[in-house]
C-alpha cells in the first residue's frame, strides 16, 4: 500500500478518538501529537506540519454541527485539514488544444523517462493520440529507453540518438507534432540541479513553450524535496508535480508536501512498475485511504478499465438469476489480477483499510488465486461449466495435470460453492439498495459500510 506506516499511523491515531469515551482538551493535544510524530516520520516538513496542526486545533473549537457526535466532527476535521494540505481539489491535466505540450523536468533517478510512457499510456488509453520527445542527451540510455517504452504502450516516438543540442532535437520535429493530441517531452536531468542545468532548461523551456510544465520528483527523497522543487520553479515556473515511487517508500511526506512549496498541485501519482501504475492524484481520495475509509471510486475505475461493459451486463445478469460457475469464477480472478496486487484493491475497499490484515495473509491468499488459475487451466469445459460433475476421480486428474496438490483443488470448489451461495443470496433481488443490507448483514463486524 501507499505509504503505508503512515497510514497504519494515522489510523491508529483516529483509533484512539472512537474508543475514547469523552473528546476534552487533553485527547484533542494528543491527536495532534500523534499526527505531527507519523508526518514528520514520513519526512513532511516541519513547519508544514506545525502549521496543519495549528488549523487542526483551531478547527476543535467549532460547534459540532448537528446530527454527528463529537467524535465523529473530530474525525471529520482531520480528514479535511488533511485534504486541504495535500491541495484540497483534483487538479486533472486536460487536453484543451492540439497538440497539448508536456515538459517533464527532475533530477537523475526521479523517474521522468518511465513517467513519460506512464502518461503516454495513461493518455492513448483515453483516445488520445500521443507521441513523446526525448530530449534528454546527457544520460546515454535516455534515448533508447524512451523508444521501447514508446514501443511497448504502441505511441510515436521522436528523437535524434547522437544529437546534443536538445534544442535541435526538438525543432526537428517541431512541425511533425502538429498532428498529435498530445506530446510528451522528456527532457535530461542531473545528480543535482546545476549551472548547466538551469541553462539548459530555460532554452528548452523557451523553446517549447509547453503547457504544462511538471516536476517529476521522487517519493524517497525525503525533505530535499522542498529546496528542489523551489529551484526547478524558479527556473521553468513549474505548474504540476507528479510523484514517483510512492509504493516502495515510508518516507514520502517530503514529496507530498512539495507543492505547498510551487503552489503548483500534485496531479498524478506513480503507485508501482508498471506501465498502468500512474493515478490522477484525487486529495480527498488519498486521505481516504490513508486513513482507512477507502477509495470506492478509484476501485470502481479500475474494475472499469479491465471489465466491459458488456462483461458486467453479462455477469449482472448471472448474479440476478444466482447462477455463478467456474468460468464466472475464472473470470473474476483474471479482472482482478488486471486491477492489481490484492494488497492495493483491500486498501480501496472502504472499511478493509482499518482491519489491519496481516501482509503475509494478503501475500498468501495472492498466492492461492494464482494456483486456482492453474488448476483451472487444467479442467475441461464441462467441469468449468458445470463444477457439480467434479468427482474424487477428475479431482485426482486436475491436480495431477497442473502440478498442485488434492487439497488445494478442492479448495478452490470449496471457494466456488460459498460464492455460489453468495450470489443465491441475492437471486431476483433487483433492488440493490436491498442486495446491500443483505451483504451487509453478512459481513464481518469490522468491514460493514
Amino acid at each position: 500500500m501507499v505509504l503505508e506506516k503512515l497510514g497504519d499511523s494515522l489510523r491508529n491515531t483516529l483509533g484512539k478518538i472512537a474508543k475514547s469515551v469523552f473528546v476534552d482538551e487533553k485527547l484533542i493535544n494528543e491527536l495532534i501529537k500523534d499526527i505531527q510524530r507519523a508526518l514528520l516520520q514520513s519526512d513532511t516538513n516541519v513547519q508544514l506540519v506545525f502549521d496543519l496542526s495549528k488549523k487542526i486545533k483551531e478547527r476543535t473549537k467549532e460547534k459540532t454541527p448537528s446530527g454527528i457526535t463529537q467524535r465523529e466532527h473530530l474525525v471529520t476535521i482531520v480528514y479535511e485539514e488533511l485534504t486541504n494540505f495535500l491541495g484540497k481539489e483534483t487538479k486533472e491535466l486536460k487536453i484543451v488544444k492540439k497538440p497539448t505540450q508536456i515538459m517533464l523536468v527532475g533530477l537523475f533517478g526521479s523517474g521522468k523517462t518511465t513517467t513519460a510512457g506512464k502518461l503516454a499510456k495513461f493518455y492513448k488509453k483515453r483516445g488520445y493520440k500521443v507521441a513523446v520527445m526525448q530530449t534528454d542527451t546527457w544520460r546515454p540510455a535516455a534515448y533508447d529507453q524512451l523508444e521501447q517504452l514508446a514501443a511497448d504502450v504502441g505511441v510515436d516516438f521522436f528523437g535524434i540518438k547522437k544529437e546534443k543540442d536538445p534544442v535541435t532535437i526538438y525543432l526537428t520535429f517541431k512541425d511533425k507534432v502538429k498532428d498529435y493530441d498530445l506530446v510528451i517531452v522528456d527532457t535530461a536531468g542531473r545528480d543535482a540541479l546545476s549551472e548547466d542545468l538551469i541553462e539548459e532548461l530555460n532554452q528548452i523551456n523557451s523553446t517549447v513553450g509547453a503547457d504544462e510544465r511538471l516536476l517529476v520528483i521522487s517519493a524517497d527523497i525525503g525533505q530535499a524535496a522542498r529546496k528542489q522543487a523551489q529551484a526547478f520553479h524558479d527556473t521553468v515556473n513549474v505548474n504540476g508535480v507528479i510523484v514517483t515511487k510512492l509504493e516502495g517508500t515510508a518516507k514520502g511526506g517530503g514529496a507530498l508536501s512539495a507543492c505547498a512549496v510551487t503552489k503548483a498541485p500534485i496531479k498524478f501519482i506513480g503507485v508501482g512498475e508498471k506501465a498502468e501504475d500512474l493515478e490522477v492524484f484525487h486529495p480527498q481520495r488519498f486521505v481516504g485511504r490513508l486513513i482507512g475509509m477507502g477509495d470506492i471510486e478509484s476501485l470502481l475505475e479500475k474494475a472499469q478499465e479491465v471489465i466491459s461493459e458488456e462483461d458486467a451486463k453479462d455477469m449482472q445478469a448471472k448474479f440476478l438469476k444466482g447462477d455463478f460457475n467456474l468460468l464466472d469464477l475464472y473470470n473474476q480472478m483474471k479482472s482482478l489480477k488486471k486491477m492489481g496486487s490484492l494488497k492495493k484493491i483491500v486498501g480501496l475497499i472502504p472499511g478493509m483499510g482499518n482491519m489491519n490484515l496481516p501482509k503475509d495473509m494478503l501475500d498468501t491468499q495472492e498466492g492461492k488465486l494464482e494456483k486456482w488459475r492453474i488448476a483451472m487451466d487444467s479442467m475441461t469445459q464441462d467441469e468449468l461449466e458445470d463444477p457439480d460433475i467434479i468427482s474424487a476421480e477428475r479431482v485426482d486428474r486436475i491436480a495431477a495435470g497442473s502440478g498442485l496438490k488434492i487439497s488445494q483443488v478442492r479448495e478452490l470448489l470449496k471457494q466456488h460453492r460459498q460464492s455460489k451461495k453468495m450470489m443465491k443470496m441475492f437471486k431476483g433481488e433487483k433492488d440493490m439498495n436491498k442486495m446491500m443490507k443483505k451483504m451487509k448483514g453478512k459481513m464481518p463486524k469490522g468491514m460493514g459500510m
